[in-house]
């Protein structure tokens, strides 16, 4: 899919590049070829107006760009003069060629392909001034100029063509970024579902069996029904990602005061610390105020506690911060005594269905509260990262501030 997708990238556009660049030398050579015949036409009309001055030296020198001659008739069409100095005109049967050839046509102007000539046929009332001139080197220089476009269209093609190859894969990484993610996300959920729904499965024939005691169908409906509360957990968990991944690009047009909703998740969280042996530290400036959704960032918070009370060690303390980080930001600080995280760790702690302790037993997380962390903070304009140090576990998360 990846590899057509690129294909169908650079065909759109080398078509468009193929489009502009015979648009742009057409238009060159076009223009060029008319410049070059009116500036042609324009230096005989000239000369068929004023035929009496021709041999004043250094008269017409602007006009004059190529090889001429003329030739002057009368009214019954017998030649009256021929001269131009460029050419051998002492040849009277070449002479009356061209008249014929003039005259056995109707337009004014016109091309000769035999002698490679063009002419210009200006009547009189008294006589007819017939003017030639050599159009070879015009010719030559328009064959010139469509070897010279030829040249600079295929060069510029295969340029164009290489940037292109270029630019798809740029283009398409976001994607190929993307469909690696849902493949392996895929996976990971299906491998997630796959234990629960086997444990489920084998107490569901367990219970069904005849030769099951009452006990024993009592302890298996328990495990049933804790496994489908872990199954509906991991589930609201996947839609509530899927949900922060829809979500981004949109605006969020809510004034939050971030202070408060920190510190009432910190009352919520103070029983379940306790509980734990574990001690909780807050210091929180209450007036800092943010644009976006209460119960989004609400979310962020829970999840940051709830992982800090999971993976602290044993009486171990968490100080939970908030405070300006220059003048239009605020900074949340969580940190937790524990087994500091590497900074593989800490980057790789944000992917989904990760777990820093593939050996840590379960308790209730399934890896993906961090991601949603960090969907729902980057809709917010803002940041999330990890650090582990000394024996402490920092996340952080900025905000832009009103």
């Amino acid at each position: 899919m990846l590899k057509n997708l690129r294909l169908k990238f650079v065909l759109i556009n080398m078509s468009i590049v193929t489009i502009m660049l015979c648009v742009i030398l057409g238009l060159v050579f076009y223009f060029t070829s008319a410049n070059l015949e009116a500036a042609s036409i324009n230096m005989m009309q000239n000369i068929a107006a004023n035929p009496l001055h021709l041999g004043v030296p250094n008269e017409r020198e602007k006009d004059i760009r190529l090889p001429y001659f003329t030739i002057q008739l009368g009214l019954r069409g017998e030649r009256i003069a021929a001269g131009g100095g460029y050419y051998d005109l002492s040849d009277t049967d070449f002479l009356d060629d061209l008249v014929n050839a003039v005259f056995s046509s109707p337009k004014q102007l016109g091309i000769i392909e035999e002698y490679n000539l063009r002419y210009y046929r200006s009547d009189m009332p008294l006589n007819h001034c017939l003017v030639f001139a050599d159009i070879s080197s015009e010719r030559a220089t328009l064959n010139a100029l469509l070897g010279t476009c030829g040249f600079i269209g295929a060069l510029s093609f295969l340029v164009f063509l290489g940037i292109s190859i270029l630019l798809s894969r740029w283009a398409v990484r976001p994607v190929e970024t993307a469909w690696m993610q849902q493949r392996q996300f895929v996976a990971d959920a299906s491998h997630e579902l796959k234990t629960p729904l086997t444990v489920i499965i084998t107490n569901t024939e367990l219970a069904q069996s005849n030769e099951c005691s009452e006990s024993v169908r009592r302890t298996s409906l328990n495990n049933i029904a804790a496994v489908s509360r872990q199954m509906r957990n991991l589930i609201e968990q996947m839609l509530e990602l899927a949900r922060a991944d829809n979500a981004r690009g949109k605006e969020l047009s809510g004034k939050v005061e971030l202070g408060k909703l920190i510190l009432n998740a910190l009352l919520t969280f103070e029983p379940v610390f306790f509980e734990r042996g574990r001690m909780l530290e807050q210091r929180v400036i209450e007036d800092i105020h943010v644009q976006g959704s209460a119960e989004q960032l609400r979310q962020i918070v829970d999840i940051l506690l709830d992982n800090a009370q999971k993976y602290s060690r044993e009486s171990g303390k968490t100080w939970v911060s908030l405070q300006k980080n220059g003048k239009k930001r605020c900074l949340l600080t969580v940190e937790n005594e524990g087994e500091p995280l590497s900074p593989q760790e800490a980057r790789d702690i944000f992917k989904r269905f990760y777990r820093a302790d593939k050996a840590r037993s379960r308790t209730g997380s399934f890896g993906l509260g961090l991601s949603i962390a960090e969907r729902i903070a980057m809709q917010h304009h803002g940041k999330i990262w990890a650090e582990g140090r000394d024996g402490v576990n920092c996340f952080f998360l900025e905000l832009p501030c009103l």
